[in-house]
């Protein structure tokens, strides 16, 4: 089986905790899984054209907001979404995916993210405190990907961020065909899923982390545990296969 080729999108930083911990993630997760895996990171302002996502089986959208160029990272969620394209995004890339599916599902061409937006309906605001190096326990819907991933509905991970799911609106959100499937304990969303998607999860914590312990990432298994699953389907393959012709 050729390797599964991973796009990281993102603007990398060497003094950030989340992209030191990415790389060792993966291999990690490779390993358990017996795969072969090429990651390859994509800057966002190199991000201008689908045609350059048609090649990757996964797409990651890596922490690190605000992106260089966010209608690069949008436009990596919005491929992986439409496309049936295995799709995690943690910590920035959970907030982003928020926004796209408020503008791209929910039709809220003014949804926006705090962070760079001063008007509109801001689906991402400010937490209430901080979450900059904390960690938080999370509780996890049962019966969703995070908690097939996990083998468990009550976990603690790392974050590193100030912004999250605005309380404004999240009746709005829970009345679409998305599915909000980790909170803390106050009740405050941490996760979001697509139901009926082959892979599609973000979350605002930062499942890489764990890495840093040589633990594996739950999620990351399962990323590419769909990607190796969906290489014979995705379009990456089709648009190879037709080029091959």
């Amino acid at each position: 089986m050729p390797p599964v080729r991973l796009a990281l999108v993102g603007d990398y930083r060497a003094d950030a905790v989340a992209h030191q911990a990415i790389p060792q993630a993966i291999r990690l997760a490779a390993q358990f899984l017996n795969l072969d895996v090429s990651p390859c990171w994509l800057p966002t302002a190199s991000v201008t054209d689908r045609g350059q996502l048609r090649e990757y089986d996964a797409i990651w959208l890596v922490p690190g907001s605000p992106y260089i160029n966010d209608d690069g990272a949008f436009l990596a969620i919005t491929w992986a979404r439409e496309n049936n394209v295995p799709f995690l995004g943690s910590c920035g890339g959970f907030q982003y995916a928020i926004v796209e599916y408020a503008r791209n599902v929910m039709g809220w061409s003014d949804a926006g993210h705090a962070e760079t937006d001063s008007g509109g309906r801001l689906v991402i605001a400010p937490l209430s405190c901080s979450l900059v190096e904390k960690t938080g326990d999370i509780l996890i819907e049962p019966g969703t990907l995070l908690a097939q991933a996990y083998g468990k509905t009550e976990i603690t991970e790392g974050y590193h961020c100030n912004f999250g799911v605005n309380p404004d609106f999240v009746a709005d959100l829970k009345s679409y065909p998305l599915r909000l499937s980790a909170h803390d304990r106050e009740g405050e969303v941490r996760a979001m899923e697509l139901p009926g998607h082959r892979f599609y999860a973000a979350t605002l914590f930062q499942s890489e982390r764990a890495a840093l312990r040589n633990a594996l990432s739950p999620l990351v298994v399962a990323l590419l545990r769909a990607a190796s699953g969906a290489m014979e389907a995705s379009p990456a393959k089709q648009h190879t296969d037709t080029e091959r012709g």
